[in-house]
């Protein structure tokens, strides 16, 4: 009986075979947005089991298990590590149509030979078997990256962080570049609980005093300067949508220094702190040649009651149905309007959006970079095969797919990897199928090859140039 992961898995013909087999499955995997944990990858760090390196910290796992009834204990609490597998496993069954049906398989398969189907019947020889594969060093997460063919893996850090992981990294034999991107929201987000708090970690940080609002850029400038020395390329920003409304430099310097006096702020207030810090930001990145990118359309913590037992992060998101266009466009164009917008990518989270971001982003490529603002790939709850497959369609019909610069995991899993092994296979089956019905030419297939190449690594190579 065929594998349920099987050579061609997704590939509904020859012709999606063909692109998948000979363009796609074995080009280098450039991961340039993910949160993994550098100093696991400095320690090469080994894992005893699979729900250290799996379970632990996945919250696509932890919502699915919570829905089927699993009592909290089993998922993030004091349960030991081969029960809350024994819970995973009874729980993927019931994970058909989900995505997570598919990962799990492919993750088993490419990291351990597993073939079996995950279920309570096959759970215990599943552990058992990976569990001794993986208190080998052969299994250390440097090897795990090994495996897939990654050759870049950019993680992301707060501007307080000292990046001493990054360095020693770049000083060791390890041969997969990792980078690191900078991630400054908590400098943005002045409504937040504890931000004068993080204000003065910032300015420790920095070793600068930050008592006004220019204190404040040039703390982050400096912090953008150290990351730059340390190869950082790039930033992300995690916002539920682009604030833009009119300031003046003397409001915001009244905003920051009521926000560092304890004073409560305005709606109006926030909005035009946001507005203004997240611009100089921008022009920042445009000066020192960074990519910027922006992930929208999170609504986050729902659950007040689990996020106060939990924290952050914990699996209570879910997609925001905020207004996107009017405000990203104003803040594109005036970046534009000063020839200081830099490489672009917009992540979308909610799919009624994904034709506004794949219009948006032609407005502003200017023809003087390839593929300058990018629309990114499906993410969090769409990337999978209808997310993906929607946000390419939505590109491809109101863009150039052909510029498009693929996948990435966004994960903190380091068996995540499969995911662009899944997104290269939607691609070329995608292709494939329109080959397939005569709406692309069956002779014009070596071409579109060089398309999926390009999507699936070489766009990206080009496009970050590290």
């Amino acid at each position: 009986m065929k594998q349920f992961i099987h050579d061609n898995f997704l590939l509904e013909n020859k012709y999606a075979e063909e692109l998948y087999h000979n363009y796609s499955k074995n080009q280098p995997i450039i991961d340039y947005h993910n949160h993994l944990p550098p100093q696991e990858i400095l320690e090469d760090k080994v894992y005893n089991n699979l729900t250290k390196v799996w379970i632990n910290g996945d919250h696509y796992k932890w919502r699915a298990m919570r829905t089927l009834g699993i009592k909290e204990k089993f998922i993030t609490g004091d349960a030991s590590d081969k029960d809350k597998f024994m819970h995973w496993a009874k729980t993927v069954p019931y994970t058909m149509r989900n995505p997570l049906y598919h990962w799990t398989h492919l993750e088993l398969t490419r990291y351990f030979n597993a073939t079996d189907l995950l279920n309570e019947k096959t759970a215990e020889r599943i552990y058992e078997s990976t569990s001794e594969q993986l208190s080998s060093s052969d299994y250390s997460c440097r090897n795990l990256l090994r495996k897939v063919n990654a050759e870049l893996v950019c993680t992301t850090e707060d501007p307080i962080d000292t990046l001493e992981h990054h360095q020693a990294l770049a000083k060791s034999d390890f041969e997969i570049k990792v980078s690191t991107a900078f991630r400054p929201d908590k400098a943005i987000l002045i409504a937040s609980e504890g931000y004068n708090d993080y204000m003065d970690a910032l300015a420790k940080a920095a070793d600068k005093d930050i008592s006004n609002y220019q204190d404040l850029k040039d703390a982050l400038r400096s912090r953008i300067e150290y990351f730059n020395n340390n190869g950082c390329r790039l930033c992300d920003h995690g916002l539920n949508q682009i604030s833009f409304v009119g300031y003046t430099d003397n409001e915001v310097k009244t905003i920051f220094k009521k926000k560092r006096a304890g004073e409560i702020l305005s709606k109006d207030e926030v909005l035009k702190f946001e507005t203004a810090i997240l611009l100089y930001l921008s022009e920042t990145y445009h000066e020192f040649g960074w990519v910027q990118q922006f992930h929208l359309g999170a609504l986050r913590n729902n659950n007040a009651r689990m996020h106060s037992i939990l924290g952050p992060d914990t699996g209570w998101d879910s997609i925001g149905d905020y207004p996107q266009a009017e405000k990203l466009s104003a803040f594109l164009n005036a970046l534009d309007g000063k020839d200081k917008l830099t490489k672009t990518i917009i992540y979308n989270l909610n799919p009624a959006d994904n034709e506004v971001m794949a219009t948006m982003i032609g407005n502003f490529n200017d023809g003087s970079v390839k593929g300058k603002v990018q629309f990114g790939s499906g993410w969090w709850f769409l990337d999978q095969k209808d997310g993906m497959t929607k946000q390419m369609n939505a590109l491809s019909n109101m863009g150039l797919i052909s510029c498009f610069i693929g996948m990435l995991t966004d994960s903190r899993s380091f068996l995540s990897f499969p995911r662009h092994e899944y997104f290269r296979r939607l691609l070329c089956n995608l292709l494939g199928d329109e080959i397939q019905r005569g709406e692309l030419p069956k002779e014009e297939l070596e071409w579109i090859g060089k398309i999926v190449s390009d999507i699936s690594y070489f766009n990206a190579k080009e496009y970050f140039n590290f």
